[in-house]
């Protein structure tokens, strides 16, 4: 081997980033295999190679029995042996840089990196990212989001994993990881650890809950976020495509978090039960839709980033859940004003909830005596069922009013649309008699008249271009004008450029009919 050969494997180390020596060693090993099949030996042990490292040397010997070494020349090996060195050699260099890949990328796990789009498999991803190829599962992707080949597709690596005789690399833009990663390369604060994340709820898409708190009190962390006039969170927006996030300063109170969570619906009030994990919020009537959010997003997302299961009430129906408790509760022997108090302060407003956390927490917390816990268990249990029932008897009420209201404005709406119909039909009827007595096609077509008297109104145009029409009609001829030729069409318009004569009278009874409905030019 000369030094070329030297060369080249320098150029295959570097741009595959394995090391030298090791494919100097997986060359040995492909020498050693070319020397056994030519003389075809199955002992491991029989042969031997060398590679100088400086010179690029190759010397290939065979172990005889009184351990003396017999030199092999390169040339006395044939095709058939060069062939088997060429594949073991290929396939030792596969196995390195499979190795280089994984111990490289295992590395760059969680790290966010820019590659290209190239084709989609199944609905997954493939990109293009330095030397490997990535994919992206569609469980990964931003619903709706589309690549071209040859798009830059920036992306978080979640997973490397060695199957077989590859390297898989998934990578992901739907991961909350992904939005945290984009906050630390736009927030200089997020990356030095001044303003931290303490928590994160996403829909991928659509909407990103993120709770960040500052280590620092001259540093606000809900601003630094934001940016001069939003320019750090719209960068990250745009990056998105367009994805919705809010910015929720972090408080180690469960009360004032999921009030901050719920922005930008006003929270009244936050009833917090420990014992089921549950919080109760009370908003007016008008801000309910918006703490619920559209399909339940602003309520799922705040419960996800808070920890908490959240049951969002109107006054009115906070108050009718306690009143319902009390009607329950008070009448049994042994619960006093005060039991009652300490449930409303646990966050235990409803005979469900009291169903829920049994008798013995009843017992330890309200100091109940497990008699009277257990009554009250058992009595808010029948309970739950009657106002289950009754609730499902309102629900299905609702609903059923909601398809009649529904059906009666499609019903109305159909009946309008009969009633313009047939005034419609009855005006074209109508315009069809008209024309029909008049002797004229239901559309007649307009001639334009230049009458001398510039004071002529729209009737008297319009009297002077039925004049001879219904003078043919009846037989006669009007004044100062020529008998129509037998060539003539008695549907064709007669256009005349003198001022509009006088009708000649017609017979009694036929006066009225012909008449037209325009008057006359006079």
């Amino acid at each position: 081997m000369n030094p070329e050969t030297l060369r080249i494997l320098d150029a295959i180390a570097r741009d595959r980033n394995i090391d030298r020596d090791l494919l100097i060693q997986d060359l040995e090993q492909a020498m050693i295999s070319a020397a056994r099949k030519h003389f075809n030996s199955l002992d491991t042990e029989a042969f031997g190679c060398h590679i100088d490292r400086t010179s690029g040397e190759i010397t290939i010997w065979r172990n005889l029995d009184d351990d003396s070494r017999e030199v092999i020349e390169l040339e006395t090996l044939g095709r058939i042996p060069a062939q088997t060195a060429k594949q073991v050699m290929i396939q030792k260099f596969r196995e390195d840089e499979r190795q280089s890949l994984l111990e490289e990328f295992s590395k760059r796990q969680g790290e966010i990196v820019t590659g290209i789009a190239h084709r989609y498999e199944g609905g997954a991803l493939v990109v293009q990212i330095d030397r490997a190829e990535g994919f992206m599962p569609r469980s990964e992707q931003i619903p709706g989001e589309q690549f071209h080949p040859g798009d830059r597709v920036r992306c978080l690596i979640l997973d490397v994993r060695d199957v077989g005789n590859q390297v898989k690399i998934v990578l992901s833009r739907g991961h909350p990881d992904f939005i945290r990663r984009l906050f630390e390369a736009e927030v200089p604060e997020v990356a030095e650890h001044v303003i931290e994340i303490k928590g994160m709820a996403r829909e991928a898409g659509f909407r990103t809950k993120i709770a960040v708190s500052s280590v620092d009190s001259r540093v606000d962390a809900v601003g630094a976020c934001v940016g001069v006039r939003g320019s750090r969170i719209r960068n990250i927006v745009d990056e998105l495509g367009g994805e919705k996030i809010d910015i929720v300063r972090f408080n180690e109170s469960s009360q004032v978090l999921i009030g901050n969570a719920l922005k930008p619906a006003e929270v009244e009030e936050v009833s917090l039960c420990f014992e089921l994990g549950r919080a109760t919020i009370i908003v007016r009537e008008d801000q309910l839709s918006l703490a619920i959010g559209r399909r339940g997003q602003n309520v799922r997302l705040a419960a996800r980033l808070t920890g908490w299961d959240i049951d969002i009430l109107t006054p009115a129906e906070f108050a009718k859940s306690l009143e319902t408790l009390e009607q329950t509760v008070r009448p049994i022997e042994g619960v006093n004003e005060q039991m009652l108090d300490r449930m409303g302060a646990l966050g235990m407003i409803s005979v469900f909830d009291i169903e829920e956390v049994g008798p013995a927490v009843l017992e330890e917390e309200l100091e109940m005596p497990a008699e009277v816990a257990q009554t009250v268990v058992e009595t808010c249990a029948a309970q739950a069922k009657i106002v289950a029932e009754q609730q499902q008897k309102e629900k299905e009420e609702a609903a059923k009013r909601k398809a009649e209201e529904e059906a009666t404005a499609t019903t109305l709406l159909g009946t309008g649309d009969a009633v313009a119909g047939s005034d419609l039909a009855a005006d074209a009827r109508a315009e069809v008699a008209a024309a029909s007595i008049l002797g004229q096609s239901p559309h007649p077509p307009i001639v334009e008249t230049q009458p001398e008297d510039s004071d002529s109104t729209e009737t008297g145009e319009a009297a002077a271009t039925e004049a001879p029409s219904t003078a043919q009609e009846s037989g006669e001829t009007a004044p100062n004008e020529e008998p129509a030729t037998p060539e003539a069409s008695s549907d064709e318009p007669v256009q005349s450029t003198e001022p509009a004569p006088q009708v000649a009278p017609l017979p009694s009874d036929e006066a009225a009919s012909a008449q037209p409905a325009g008057g006359t030019g006079d």
